[in-house]
């Protein structure tokens, strides 16, 4: 099985994130939008994955306007990330054969479909690549060869599972912030220090949970900076999960419930 956990370039104006939100029913796990990075997160699994997230995905384009886009996160298009992660306890060790056909197959139909340019990334090429490359040294891979006039275009991924997780800092020192992560960015921690508010952000993607996790990061941050609280943002491996100790797990946004495993035992 896999889930698609979808990035959009909307957080602010909930009208519209619900109603593409609801396009992607009956294969929506999460909801998960941030005003200040002006982006929602959706987490998508199940049977119906593929139609659920051509809707949502047609939603999208049609209702929102990168050009009126304003927050603190990088973006490429309206539909920014578009990311296969294989689900369950061998998630972490099979191939991502079946993540790669997904991303390739949906990456083929956006661009037919929508007119919209897909950048891939995943064994290829990271996300972080794409962000620098696209439209200078990188074309996209399939769709125009020019940014959609709204909607910009899409970064389509096949990937591990990955945990999203937001520490904000108690001093509102945004060059702090940025100092704090770039030391604790690395293989497996993708991290920027970023303006949120009157408050500074780092803001994080573990993409090696099970070696870093949040608990890890945690301790790593608050060993150069004061933490105000942890932020999980969409849902959480419970292999993930099994290995923080419970007595932690409020502290580090975390629950049962909020795991990939629970939200599809729900769906079903």
């Amino acid at each position: 099985m896999l889930e698609c956990v979808v990035n959009l370039s909307e957080g602010r104006d909930r009208v519209l994130v619900d109603e593409i939100a609801r396009a992607g029913a009956p294969s929506l796990l999460d909801l998960h939008s941030d005003p200040w990075h002006n982006r929602s997160v959706l987490t998508l699994a199940g049977p119906h994955l593929a139609t659920s997230l051509r809707s949502l995905s047609r939603a999208a384009a049609g209702l929102l306007d990168l050009r009126v886009h304003e927050g603190v996160h990088p973006r490429i298009g309206v539909l920014d990330v578009v990311p296969f992660a294989p689900v369950g306890p061998r998630a972490f060790v099979d191939p991502l054969d079946e993540a790669v056909a997904a991303r390739d197959e949906f990456a083929r139909w956006a661009g037919e479909d929508l007119a919209l340019p897909c950048f891939l990334c995943g064994p290829e090429r990271s996300l972080p690549e794409v962000r620098r490359s696209a439209w200078s040294t990188l074309a996209p891979d399939t769709g125009p060869r020019v940014p959609h006039p709204t909607a910009g275009a899409a970064c389509v991924g096949a990937r591990r599972p990955l945990v999203a997780f937001n520490l904000w800092l108690a001093s509102p020192d945004v060059a702090l912030a940025r100092h704090v992560a770039a030391a604790v960015r690395g293989p497996g921690v993708r991290a920027l220090g970023l303006p949120v508010g009157d408050t500074a952000q780092v803001s994080c993607n573990l993409v090696s949970p099970l070696e870093t996790g949040p608990g890890a990061l945690y301790d790593a941050v608050s060993s150069l900076a004061p933490v105000e609280h942890a932020e999980l943002v969409g849902l959480v491996p419970l292999a993930v999960l099994e290995r923080e100790p419970r007595g932690r797990w409020a502290r580090l946004d975390l629950s049962e419930d909020r795991t990939v495993e629970s939200r599809l035992a729900s769906l079903r």
